[in-house]
């Protein structure tokens, strides 16, 4: 966090991060009016970092709606193109998929929610489209809950404190000391199941991904419509989630 007077941080900048960013909060391109809503900020700082945008080919506007340009992606590509963890990871998630023929997704833990940052799609059983830059709630998510479980109580104090625990199903665990008590089981069991918390008919299963250190550093899981049962989740499709988190694993030491 920064403090007002900070000589080093650049508020221009970081406004128009806020721009780019509120762009994943809208189903439809937004206005001008939209984005300050969204960001906080006002119009006028909104429209200077969308001239700025557009100006730099990042973004286009019509009829008084905005939309980011395929130019933005580049952005994102400079982070997987400095990380070999998704390299690595996605000939394990085409092969887990092709295996279990259902989805199998790499997230990290990126402020409250999980973002994807590879992923393997057999069919689309969510009525959101997932995709590599996806994010979702950590706490009513399989990968989410791997990744929650590996942090500090301190941590986990401030989490709770801060985090509206929105029920997105009538299966959504939104009491915190349950929460706490499941995060507590699977940091002793080495995996995280939940069955549509996020919504309904979707179920997913989720193991960690430590690093040469042993620090989880990712999380690694399967997705499957709700008919595939509970038992096949842990027995068939555990075993090939722990052997491909494995592989990765070792691929990190090295």
């Amino acid at each position: 966090m920064t403090t007002p007077g900070d000589p080093n941080f650049m508020t221009s900048f970081a406004r128009g991060l806020r721009v780019i960013e509120a762009f994943n909060q809208t189903a439809t391109p937004p206005s001008m009016a939209d984005l300050a809503r969204l960001t906080g900020l006002s119009r006028a700082a909104v429209r200077r970092c969308l001239y700025t945008l557009q100006q730099l080919g990042f973004a286009t506007s019509s009829n008084g709606r905005y939309q980011l340009t395929p130019r933005i992606l580049a952005l994102g590509q400079a982070y997987l193109a400095n990380t070999p963890l998704p390299t690595a990871a996605q000939p394990l998630l085409d092969q887990v998929s092709a295996e279990v023929r259902e989805s199998c997704s790499l997230a990290l833990l990126d402020g409250d929610d999980i973002v994807y940052i590879a992923r393997a799609s057999a069919r689309r059983i969510m009525s959101v489209v997932l995709s590599v830059g996806s994010r979702l709630p950590a706490y009513c998510t399989a990968m989410g809950r791997v990744l929650l479980a590996e942090r500090g109580a301190p941590w986990l104090d401030d989490y709770f404190q801060r985090v509206l625990l929105t029920p997105f199903t009538d299966r959504t665990i939104t009491d915190s000391t349950e929460l706490r008590s499941i995060l507590a089981e699977v940091r002793g069991t080495g995996f995280a199941l939940v069955d549509q918390e996020l919504e309904t008919g979707l179920r997913s299963l989720a193991v960690p991904i430590r690093d040469g250190s042993g620090t989880v550093v990712a999380a690694m899981n399967i997705s499957a419509p709700a008919r595939v049962s509970l038992s096949t989740m842990c027995e068939v499709f555990l075993p090939s989630l722990r052997k491909a988190a494995l592989e990765l694993e070792q691929q990190l030491r090295y």
